[in-house]
């Protein structure tokens, strides 16, 4: 199995169609056919469900995509590290996970100082985002604290946000100025789908994750919860940083009594090699890491 294979069954996957595939990697249709045939037959197994109008990915051919965009992906950034000037802070610095106030300020400034450095922030859930830093298509996450000291190394970041509930406007509730242990345990929730997290919140209420009332999950949400809480799906359990700063007029947030608050944390893999460009990122949020424990 060759690099250029992986890319020419990537266009195909992304084509579904191997005469558009073939149109946009410039080459004839019949040779891109046999080379996406060698490698199902390298490998084994079918990839594809060839249609006549659509090509379909067997459940093979899915596992393939996600592992060929992560090898070629880390293919061509190897590449351009390689062929960079060895003196020249150049290059891209690829983030994973939620969002840092922290890490967006400083990498801010970094571009500032190093104009020819790009940054790309991946959004995915907890295990996807483990998978990629592990693989190295990821260079950092920032993933919530305690981190895990044997597969990772980390800088505590200085940022932290409280836990609360998100609800209907009108709901007797938001009359309050909180939510108690004891009313946390009676509400239908909405709830991150990863354990730790449930954990969290389960252990604050003096309670195990299955004694609360669970009624749906979530891995990654694109866009705003309000949908969720205005059709009366339950009482979504977030911190207040993921919210937009101003809330939709028809919901409102109450902080959990007493306080609960999250801590992030930068991460990295353990005897990660760094790129130039990752050096010197590390060094300033680590130099600003120790500004701010000095304030």
């Amino acid at each position: 199995m060759e690099v250029r294979q992986l890319r020419y069954f990537l266009a195909v996957a992304r084509e579904e169609n191997i005469t558009r595939a073939a149109e946009r990697l410039h080459m004839a249709q019949p040779s891109l056919s046999k080379q996406i045939m060698d490698l199902e037959r390298d490998l084994g197994k079918q990839l594809l469900i060839r249609g006549k109008r659509k090509i379909v990915l067997t459940e093979d051919g899915i596992l393939l995509r996600k592992r060929a965009e992560e090898i070629v992906e880390l293919v061509e950034k190897t590449e351009r590290e390689i062929r960079s000037d060895s003196t020249e802070i150049v290059g891209e610095i690829q983030i994973g996970g939620g969002m840092s106030e922290t890490v967006l300020r400083v990498a801010s400034e970094f571009r500032q100082i190093y104009p020819g450095v790009r940054f790309y922030f991946y959004s995915g859930d907890a295990v996807d985002v483990s998978e990629r830093l592990d693989h190295g298509t990821l260079d950092f996450a920032v993933m919530l604290r305690p981190i895990d000291n044997v597969k990772y190394d980390f800088l505590a970041l200085p940022d932290s946000s409280e836990w609360g509930i998100l609800m209907k406007k009108d709901d007797p509730l938001a009359r309050q100025s909180a939510v108690t242990r004891e009313e946390i345990r009676r509400l239908p929730l909405v709830a991150h789908r990863r354990a730790g997290l449930q954990n969290e919140i389960a252990h604050w209420a003096g309670t195990d994750p299955e004694h609360l009332q669970i009624v749906a999950t979530y891995n990654v949400l694109h866009g705003s919860p309000v949908a969720l809480v205005e059709q009366g799906m339950g009482y979504f359990v977030t911190t207040r940083n993921l919210l937009d700063p101003v809330l939709d007029p028809n919901v409102h947030f109450l902080p959990l009594e007493p306080e609960l608050s999250t801590k992030t944390a930068l991460v990295w893999k353990k005897h990660a090699v760094f790129s130039k460009a990752e050096e010197k990122f590390y060094e300033k949020i680590k130099a600003y890491e120790r500004a701010s424990e000095n304030e």
